[in-house]
């Protein structure tokens, strides 16, 4: 094969076996414990895609069938790879090769107009409701969760974030909180639950601008939440408070200045704002373009020296940065096994091919997180250097309350149905 020598150096741990697509078998195995998967070829031009596209070329393959786990599970392959292609590990040099030409195109890949941006977002999000709500919590957070503990079920874990991300608001009654990439709604009422306060959400899925809003509606809270369907960019006014949660990673490194400028010129000069994306640990990258592709169109995911220049820039001080690192592997882990047990239901939206496809969009990210250097930045700013407590206690202290205060509950079911 025309990868042989490629595997043969990247398989330091574990175990793998390739059935070529005549049918001979070939055997790569480490020095070190881990994973033990035999995978199948069915095509013979597979073999020259793998060595020149190798990211690519495997999801695909996994995708139409091409590409068959003959033991083990997808995640068990993507597992055994992400180990031996983990941060730090000797690089062959086509990998660097490849990598270096994705960096170079990037910022052509994440070109995000408004106009691209909300065809990018609808290519994910405005799925079927009833795919996410199969997978992710009953509030339908799609970001990482945040666990006190190895026993909390998601349910908590994610209310625990919510929660978190409360506390580095500093909310106050009578305030104005923008959500820039607000979701289904959950984060904006769960903070207007909390405190006496208004919220504005915006989003570009028609789905999460459909659905946050009858949310509001059936909650009662519809006179101080509202989730309007509207760019970042056009957004107009001054706040108290902005966050963003899960947002960041689409907006293109392209647009990074605009992206603050805009966040600066809506902040009051009081004010706090908290920017939650994914991260990379191990500086700037570029996208997997299997990801790129069929996932996360113009997405990104930033190492953090890619971002503070620009809030430096606009005159703001980083009051506060916190890195999560393996809460999102865990969360992935939980949305996962969700995904395993109602895989019928979701193949009956879809289709099989779906189904490896989302499989491997789990796996995957969950490894990252796992083994390759992706981490959760949550970025704290503000225009004055007195905006927020000098120490970080207020974050611990105020969050025994929280989790001891009952706030109203926010039911879903009739949204759910809609």
């Amino acid at each position: 094969m025309l990868c042989a020598q490629l595997l043969q150096r990247m398989i330091n741990q574990g175990r793998l076996t390739v059935i070529d697509a005549g049918g001979k078998s070939h055997v790569f195995e480490g020095s070190e414990p881990g994973p033990s998967v035999t995978i199948r070829f069915h095509s013979t031009s597979l073999h020259w895609r793998l060595f020149f596209s190798p990211l690519l070329a495997t999801g695909e393959a996994i995708m139409d069938g091409e590409l068959t786990i003959e033991d083990g599970s997808i995640y068990d392959f993507i597992e055994l790879a992400s180990m031996n292609l983990s941060w730090g590990a000797p690089d062959h040099w086509l990998q660097k090769l490849l990598a270096e030409l994705r960096r170079i195109g990037r910022r052509v890949a994440q070109y995000n107009p408004a106009h691209r941006a909300r065809r990018n977002v609808a290519h994910h999000y405005d799925l079927s409701s009833d795919l996410y709500r199969l997978f992710l919590d009953d509030d339908q957070q799609y970001s990482c969760a945040y666990f006190r503990s190895d026993n909390d079920d998601l349910q908590t874990a994610q209310r625990q974030k919510k929660d978190h991300l409360a506390q580095k608001l500093l909310l106050r009654p009578n305030q104005r909180v923008l959500d820039i990439g607000s979701g289904w709604g959950g984060l904006g009422l769960h903070l207007a639950n909390r405190e006496d306060i208004s919220v504005t959400g915006v989003t570009l899925s028609e789905e999460q601008h459909r659905i946050s809003n009858q949310r509001a509606l059936d909650a009662g809270l519809a006179e101080r939440v509202r989730f309007d369907m509207l760019d970042y960019r056009k957004v107009e006014g001054e706040f108290d408070r902005i966050v963003s949660v899960g947002m960041f990673e689409h907006v293109g490194i392209g647009h990074y200045a605009e992206y603050f400028n805009k966040l600066g010129s809506l902040l009051k000069d009081d004010g706090v704002a908290v920017l939650h994306t994914i991260g990379r640990a191990d500086g700037p990258g570029a996208t997997n373009p299997w990801i790129s592709k069929y996932i996360f169109p113009g997405g990104y995911s930033p190492a953090l020296s890619e971002i503070l220049p620009y809030i430096e820039q606009n005159g703001m001080y980083v009051t506060d940065v916190e890195v999560l690192r393996l809460h999102y592997a865990k969360t992935l882990r939980h949305w996962r096994e969700r995904f395993r047990t109602n895989r019928e239901q979701i193949r009956d939206l879809y289709d099989e091919r779906f189904c490896r496809m989302w499989e491997l969009y789990l796996a995957g990210s969950e490894c990252a997180f796992r083994y390759n250097g992706h981490v959760v930045f949550q970025i704290q700013m503000a225009k004055r250097v007195d905006a927020v407590p000098e120490t970080r206690d207020y974050l611990y202290a105020s969050g025994e309350r929280a989790r001891r205060s009952k706030p109203k509950a926010v039911d879903t079911t009739d949204s759910r149905a809609a």
